[in-house]
């Protein structure tokens, strides 16, 4: 097989802006070389950079966007909200959830993600019980990835309880159930079947949360996935601090890095609820911590306290988590908006050497690489060809016409809200997916989407 070839007129590589790259792509998907060529005058795209990876991701609840806005009685929060996708959850089966995911994979390319880490907890069926194959609907997840062509780092959800008090799970929850044991045998058997995915496919694990998970259900997550990913929820309201400290005597933040050595394996999700020393603590562990802006102000969770943790060294990726909206672009703009807001000031996470925009793209990059075990932090040779090619036709980038980008093109994208009209071009391992700024399969996929949602419409 031959290799693909890209041709841009501008790259963002790690020697900064270059003008006239031409790119190679092996058949595996990797990076084969990279390459300037001054006499370049036809381009497949005009902005070429490193697409980045969706850290968290539950899929399925994009199909709730938009229906818990309406108030309840009393005080709306996460739980409130909660209780609707636990209604919802009683009527989804395996044809309506790969259905729902392959679409959804299908919008994140759409807006430059190239790959993500689905945080999959739902294993089994409505009323609890196991599904004649355990991996059903963990495998009706790998099958819509495939189908989208998204790159795929599958997180199993280790759930034992429903509180620190190891109370029973009920309701909705019963499809999540597992103990140690049987979540050990789900996890052999979907080792057996990551050696049939797609090479650049990955399988790590997560326990998902101190209070769903006792210290022998972390202990065990760590022996099945010695090498990570590992990902946890962690610190994410003020409910689950108070039930932690009530229970083992410290805050959530405080417990876990006492009691387990966390490193660059993991990435803990949320944080929204730490004080500053826990986050220079954190920072210190090398983990990454996984922001999901969006979903974390739709559900008032809290503010992650970013220029603390990146003051500190901390890695930060990003993910859309509920999928309220599906936007990278608009996911750095809220991270970045909401340090305003607490700070009562401008620019809070740009640094003296990068803006805002140029920092957050370069440490969600990295840090996204490395919680989803893919090396696709960079354009460089060897590593997977995940990219995102974008038109400098707009309006608003009009001062960049007959000139090279600089940073200020990546400000203009993510906070003049841009970005996602600028995607043109998504290769996912080197899988050419979106080209045009459309996704190759959105129709079939789309349709699919449609029958699941009318077959669902009851339950919403």
């Amino acid at each position: 097989m031959m290799a693909t070839v890209v041709r841009s007129r501008y790259a963002l590589t790690p020697a900064g802006w270059q003008p006239h790259i031409v790119l190679e792509i092996t058949p595996d998907g990797r990076i084969a070389s990279l390459r300037q060529e001054p006499s370049l005058s036809v381009y497949d795209t005009e902005l070429l950079l490193p697409a980045p990876a969706n850290v968290h991701s539950h899929s399925f609840q994009r199909a709730l966007a938009g229906l818990t806005e309406a108030r309840s009685a009393g005080r709306d929060s996460f739980w409130s909200w909660r209780s609707l996708m636990y209604r919802f959850l009683a009527r989804l089966g395996p044809e309506q959830l790969e259905a729902i995911a392959a679409m959804v994979f299908v919008e994140m390319l759409e807006a430059g993600y190239a790959s993500v880490g689905e945080f999959h907890y739902l294993h089994h069926q409505p009323d609890g019980q196991p599904y004649a194959w355990g991996p059903e609907l963990s495998a009706r997840l790998v099958s819509a990835a495939h189908s989208a062509g998204i790159g795929l780092t599958l997180l199993p959800v280790l759930y034992q309880y429903g509180g620190c008090d190891r109370r029973p799970l009920q309701g909705g929850q019963l499809r999540f159930r597992h103990t140690p044991d049987s979540f050990t045998r789900l996890y052999e058997d979907l080792q057996g079947l990551f050696q049939t995915t797609p090479a650049d496919f990955r399988l790590g694990l997560a326990p998902h949360s101190l209070r769903a998970v006792d210290r022998e259900g972390l202990e065990r997550a760590q022996t099945l996935c010695p090498a990570g990913p590992l990902h946890l929820h962690l610190a994410e309201q003020e409910a689950e601090v108070a039930e932690v400290l009530a229970c083992h005597g410290a805050r959530p933040v405080e417990w876990l890095l006492a009691q387990f050595s966390v490193d660059q394996r993991w990435c803990l999700v949320h944080c929204t609820q730490m004080t500053a020393a826990e986050t220079r603590a954190l920072a210190a562990t090398g983990a990454v911590a996984g922001i999901c802006p969006l979903t974390e102000a739709s559900l008032g969770d809290g503010i992650f306290n970013g220029s603390t943790y990146l003051a500190a060294g901390g890695r930060i990726g990003v993910g859309t988590d509920s999928n309220i909206e599906v936007s990278y672009f608009s996911e750095l703009k809220m991270l970045e908006y909401s340090q305003r807001l607490q700070a009562l000031g401008r620019a809070i996470l740009a640094d003296p050497v990068h803006s805002t925009a140029r920092r957050l793209v370069g440490e969600t990059l990295a840090g996204g690489a490395q919680a989803l075990g893919r090396p696709a932090a960079q354009l460089t040779v060897g590593g997977l060809a995940d990219m995102v090619g974008l038109t400098l036709d707009h309006h608003l980038l009009e001062r960049l016409s007959g000139q090279a980008p600089d940073d200020s093109c990546l400000d203009t994208l993510v906070f003049a809200g841009i970005g996602d009209a600028c995607v043109r071009e998504v290769w996912s391992a080197g899988r050419h997916v979106v080209t045009n700024g459309r996704h190759v399969h959105r129709s079939v996929l789309e349709q699919g989407y449609r029958r699941a949602i009318q077959s669902l419409k009851s339950a919403m």
